[in-house]
């Protein structure tokens, strides 16, 4: 396992105790709207403009604009990289790279494209140093142009051995045709699909499908110039560059007491493509939905083994964190289109074939506003269930793409999904009174169990909008009035007889919602299924959301007193939890399944909303600039406040960094995307923002920290233990921030945890720059960062 370590900046050769502590007189730039004072005039300009929002550096070739001259360079090296014109260059002193950093580009023997400008650009980015995060970004860039390759040799029917990366001397950062680890921008699905609806073509290669060739093998081939740091680094990572089993070997688990022959089993394999037929047959169902020819030009179907890959890929990897699908009727020749495509668009998201994802997602969206725009006398009861299904699926991949676009489409038509699910809900309660006390037959069930299935996965889908954004919930738990709580993934995947089954289900415990709600308000342990642990504690999170929202959240103690008790009796209901025997081949360090792994997150994030108010990061995460989210984590400092309470809420953020470290944090950052849940990431945002600031006020407020402070300081420090430099040792704060940060963006299937690193790396600057505000003071008893002046990098 690689180590866990994290490069810090190291303070200057030349610096001694007494050139760090900055005397307040040396302080003689101040700042014109605040009290602070800085040491450099170029400090306070920068500090200023975290006040006036100036973006003095302009793009010439499009309208955007920056706070600093390096993000420019960035924008336009990333961005405007393949537009042609002659590119920016930074007009500082450029640094010395390392010597790792000039055996890479000096190879002349490597196939891969390797140029100047994208070492300088490494080099600025890592301030010098060429640590493991460093190489792991080299690293995803030459699996991405693997990965281009791979498709390439699939479209042209070239040979491995004859295959060759195309020099065209483009940025190492830049966005590969495998699409790198950055946002999903809508402006990229313009640029490969027509727009124009009066031309159709919908063919049957597969020139944009992700070929199975292992990448890592292509890698094993190319990259003997490159340096044994580098070559130690590709050589750890898991076949296929993703950990994902091939789609000839789809994820088939048996029951530990289930007979061999499968008589029993309550698990599932992953559905597959078996033939060309079955593939032709998939094409022409999409040609006849698409009855106006709106597909744009650009649009291809992968090919057989690329489609096998997808469905391997969501099966296996997102399907266990989200299982409102059966696995076992899903037959993809006979599903929605939609449906299909929007399956197909995550899957293929998790097999690292990201482009062939834009143009199966926007596929999808086009046959589902085919449909609801020419239904006559539309009516939301009368939406079949796969128009919810597919909806909640694209919805999905734009909210976390990294996209502002894509947000604000999703939320354009949350209301609309909403009225979906109310709607069929309703025909859903029709049907059961209907069926008054007979037993379900197996197949009315599981089509009652997917339709409930899937109004709480609509519902989890919202709440993670509402944690992430701060946007209001489109629905509240009151109005599934007495819907049943989702069964067992034993009982959902089980493939017995009909006589056997009906025992199995009469067997199987049943619980509304609203009764599990009153029962765990009331302190009264639960029993039920994982899905239906996931769906309780997105309840109580909301609960507590609309709690802080209140007008009189700061006078009605009584109500907090309540959520506190529900959610401890929701923690403690853990330990009755339904045992799911399904096996589930994922990487996660968790007992049980996913869903629970998964729900601890948002508990946790639930325990600390109870004492910390972070709207002002949540509204800034909408717009998806970097800059603005650590700015406002820097606004939010004083809101972290030093009490017993938010000892309590640390532990909370100790627990969740806890279990990356322990893991191994190089490790984490690489299994973690395609392993665990994106809830992890946006649950353990607030967290994160929370312990650094707490970490900041304890090292430097004039406060004496308490005992138990000084415990917990104490803990964490020795839980980072090997991740501290000499340097900074005290630096905890900054420190956590960077390795949170550096975890987030190693390896990239949602775009959103793009952002949410870059966030906390300018945090972590932050952290470190503020330490030119603070006067020296022997009063100080807790730790104190020692002055380094503001960092050139920082927002502030």
């Amino acid at each position: 396992m690689p180590g866990a370590s994290v490069a810090v900046m190291p303070p200057s050769a030349t610096s001694t105790p007494a050139t760090r502590k900055t005397s307040v007189a040396e302080r003689k730039y101040k700042c014109q709207f605040c009290n602070r004072a800085f040491s450099r005039s170029e400090h306070r300009s920068r500090h200023e403009r975290s006040h006036t929002k100036e973006r003095p550096f302009k793009c010439l070739k499009c309208r955007s604009t920056f706070v600093r001259r390096d993000l420019l360079l960035r924008h336009d090296r990333t961005v405007h990289a393949k537009d042609g014109g002659v590119p920016l260059h930074s007009d500082g002193k450029r640094r010395g790279g390392p010597k790792a950093a000039r055996t890479v580009s000096g190879s002349s023997k490597s196939a891969l494209a390797m140029d100047t400008s994208a070492l300088e650009q490494i080099e600025a980015s890592s301030e010098g140093i060429f640590d493991v995060e460093t190489a792991a970004m080299l690293v995803a860039d030459i699996q991405h142009k693997a990965h281009a390759a791979a498709r390439a040799n699939s479209d042209y029917a070239a040979s491995p051995s004859s295959m060759t990366f195309p020099s065209n001397g483009s940025s190492m950062l830049e966005p590969s045709a495998g699409y790198s680890n950055g946002p999903i921008a809508m402006h990229q699905w313009e640029g490969f699909v027509s727009q124009d609806p009066k031309t159709h073509s919908i063919t049957s290669n597969g020139s944009m499908s992700f070929d199975a060739h292992n990448p890592n093998q292509l890698l094993a081939g190319q990259h003997g110039g490159l340096a044994p740091g580098m070559q130690a680094l590709i050589n750890s990572l898991p076949p296929s560059a993703t950990g994902t089993p091939a789609p000839q070997s789809p994820f088939v688990q048996q029951r530990a007491d289930s007979p061999a022959d499968g008589s029993q089993s309550s698990t599932f394999k992953a559905p597959q493509i078996n033939s060309d037929e079955e593939r032709n047959m998939i094409l022409d169902n999409i040609r006849g939905n698409d009855s106006e020819h709106a597909i744009p030009e650009g649009f291809r179907v992968p090919n057989l083994p690329s489609l096998n890959r997808y469905l391997a890929t969501y099966f296996g990897l997102f399907h266990h964190h989200l299982p409102f699908l059966h696995p076992g009727s899903f037959e993809p020749t006979q599903v929605s289109p939609a449906l299909l495509l929007a399956v197909l668009s995550i899957g293929a998201l998790y097999a690292f074939d990201q482009e062939q994802a834009y143009v199966l997602h926007i596929g999808s969206k086009v046959l589902v506003n085919q449909f609801l725009q020419n239904k006559e006398n539309f009516s939301s009861r009368k939406c079949p269930l796969w128009t919810m299904q597919s909806s909640l699926l694209n919805m999905i991949f734009a909210s976390w793409s990294g996209d502002a676009k894509g947000l604000e489409w999703a939320c354009s038509i949350k209301g609309l999904l909403a009225n979906m699910v109310a709607g069929n809900r309703y025909e859903l309660k029709l049907r059961q009174e209907a069926r008054g006390d007979r037993s379900p037959t197996r197949g009315e069930w599981v089509e009652d169990e997917g339709c409930r299935r899937t109004y709480y996965a609509v519902y989890i889908f919202f709440g993670l909008l509402t944690l992430t954004y701060n946007h209001t919930p489109a629905i509240s738990f009151n109005e599934f009035e007495d819907l049943q709580l989702p069964s067992t993934e034993a009982l959902w995947n089980l493939k017995v007889s009909e006589d056997a089954w009906q025992e199995h289900l009469r067997a199987s415990p049943s619980i509304t919602i609203m009764k599990a709600h009153t029962d765990l308000f009331q302190g009264v342990e639960l029993k039920y299924s994982a899905f239906a642990t996931r769906v309780m504690i997105n309840a109580l999170f909301l609960e507590v959301w609309y709690h802080k929202r209140s007008p009189e959240a700061l006078q009605d103690v009584l109500t907090e007193y309540k959520l506190r008790i529900a959610l401890e009796t929701w923690e403690k209901s853990l330990d009755l939890c339904e045992p799911e025997t399904v096996a589930v081949p994922l990487s996660a360090p968790h007992k049980g399944h996913p869903l629970i792994f998964n729900a601890k997150a948002m508990f946790r994030n639930a325990r600390a909303r109870l004492e910390v108010d972070l709207k002002g990061v949540q509204e800034a995460l909408r717009y998806h600039e970097s800059y603005e989210v650590a700015a406002a984590m820097a606004n939010a400092r004083d809101r972290v406040k030093r009490s017993s309470e938010m000892i309590k809420v640390i532990q909370e953020c100790y627990n969740c960094i806890e279990t990356a470290v322990r893991q191994g944090v190089r490790w984490v950052a690489r299994t973690s995307p395609t392993n665990w849940s994106i809830e992890h990431p946006l649950c353990g945002m607030d967290l994160m923002i929370i312990l650094s600031l707490w970490l900041y006020r304890l090292e430097h407020d004039d406060e004496k920290a308490t005992d138990e402070e000084l415990i917990m300081y104490n803990k964490i420090r020795e839980l980072l233990g090997k991740d501290l430099d000499d340097g900074y040792v005290l630096q905890l704060s900054s420190l956590v921030a960077r390795l949170w940060g550096s975890m987030l963006d190693e390896v990239v299937v949602w775009g959103i945890t793009r952002l949410m690193g870059e966030s906390f790396r300018l945090h972590s600057q932050a952290l470190a720059g503020w330490v030119d505000d603070i006067a020296a003071s022997p009063s100080v008893s807790t730790p104190s960062m020692t002055s380094q002046g503001a960092d050139e990098d920082s927002v502030y």
